[in-house]
């Protein structure tokens, strides 16, 4: 096995132990990963792992502080299908409002501009994880949004 598929197969372990909510420390996190047949893993490699990934500790249903990697706090990889990063659209009858994950705004918005006018976008400004669109008319909002909306349907 290559060091890339080595390190790839890490990281999808990595993530399956904290979607199961159960590890509330970081040594118990590497013992799982020991246990999944990577021996070579350490506490720091663990907790840069953690900042890495955006994972945070909250409460599981148990009640119990656990590490876990909500969708909405994954940080975006160059692999990351671009509907995966928007995370919700919505309008107000004026101007639909686009939120992505973190960091993804730019890249999506730069995307709306290229297609602009075919789809019903005059322009797009765009923040770390939230993008304002106003549509080439107020009146035909719906078509706009219809437009964005089958762009990044979840599949």
């Amino acid at each position: 096995m290559t060091k890339q598929a080595k390190q790839e197969a890490l990281i999808q372990a990595f993530k399956a132990v904290l979607k199961t909510e159960g590890y509330g420390s970081q040594s118990e996190i590497v013992e799982a990963l020991k246990t999944a047949g990577f021996d070579n893993i350490s506490q720091s490699k663990i907790s840069r792992m953690l900042t890495k990934y955006g994972a945070v500790r909250t409460r599981n249903a148990k009640q119990e502080m656990v590490y876990t990697l909500p969708a909405e706090l994954s940080v975006p990889t160059t692999r990351s299908p671009l509907r995966q990063l928007v995370l919700d659209i919505e309008h107000n009858d004026v101007m639909i409002i686009v939120r992505t994950s973190p960091g993804a705004a730019q890249l999506i918005a730069r995307l709306l501009d290229s297609i602009g006018k075919a789809e019903g976008v005059l322009g797009t400004i765009a923040g770390d994880d939230t993008i304002f669109i106003a549509p080439q008319s107020v009146k035909n909002i719906n078509f706009t949004l219809n437009n964005i909306t089958e762009l990044f349907e979840k599949v």
